[in-house]
């Protein structure tokens, strides 16, 4: 028997849901999108999350993603959307604003769950750490198949900034630089992932994956670097699983 879970990707560019098949970690129907609103309000972007609800008809469980710190559902971080998000219980907004109930993980956690279940990083044994390059750069580092929450490699020091600020997707448009321009970059702050952590495999994904066959043969990294396979479902696939695996615990 298939279990469809509704999963939403909350993005600082866009919004985007479709219900998932959690047993093969496959979306159900085609993924529906949404700008993010400006101002990125709690407020505005719930609304939107009620909108991808009503857009499919669904009345179950959600699981959704933020671009920030999540811990026990409440957002601690919030660099690329409104800081009035900082101190929300997202479960609960959706609760009170839409009455669905709802589990909220780290956009790059998301990810790193899906695709350690289903995708680039699936049985890999040792320390994995995807990067998510899009609006910023997003973290989920995995070990023997477990997630670490809440890593936010992105905002590690690189030049004095935070890295995303050299290396994200939305930074190398906006800037028009080449993929060899960005990947200059992009290899330093793998570098500095890589001294770190000591990963036995890169997984990057997020809004670049797109153009994979334009930036993967420029990085140089000591450990592996494969493309997310899951592409810009893993965010949703993941929220999904997430949700679904937390309210089996619970019953």
């Amino acid at each position: 028997m298939r279990v469809a879970v509704l999963g939403i990707d909350i993005g600082g560019t866009g919004i985007k849901g479709a219900p998932v098949d959690v047993r093969r970690g496959a979306v159900t129907a085609e993924r529906f999108r949404i700008k993010t609103p400006r101002p990125s309000t709690p407020d505005a972007v719930a609304d939107v999350v009620g909108q991808i609800v009503a857009h499919f008809s669904y009345n179950g469980l959600v699981g959704v993603t933020f671009p920030g710190v999540v811990r026990n559902g409440v957002v601690e971080t919030a660099a690329n959307v409104d800081k009035s998000w900082i101190g929300t219980d997202l479960p609960a907004l959706l609760k009170t604003k839409l009455d669905v109930d709802a589990v909220a993980v780290n956009d790059a956690d998301a990810a790193a769950i899906a695709e350690t279940a289903h995708g680039a990083a699936k049985n890999v044994k040792g320390v994995v750490i995807l990067l998510t390059f899009g609006t910023g750069v997003g973290s989920g580092l995995v070990m023997d198949e477990r997630l670490v929450p809440n890593t936010e490699l992105g905002h590690l020091e690189l030049d004095g900034k935070d890295a995303e600020r050299h290396v994200a997707e939305s930074v190398r448009e906006k800037n028009n630089w080449s993929w060899k321009q960005w990947a200059k970059r992009a290899n330093n702050y793998l570098a500095s992932v890589d001294a770190l952590f000591s990963p036995d495999l890169f997984v990057i994904g997020g809004g670049i994956d797109k153009a994979a066959q334009d930036w993967l043969p420029l990085l140089q990294t000591r450990a592996p670097v494969e493309v997310a396979r899951l592409g810009n479902l893993a965010g949703i696939i993941g929220a999904a699983k997430n949700a679904q695996r937390l309210a089996a615990r619970v019953r």
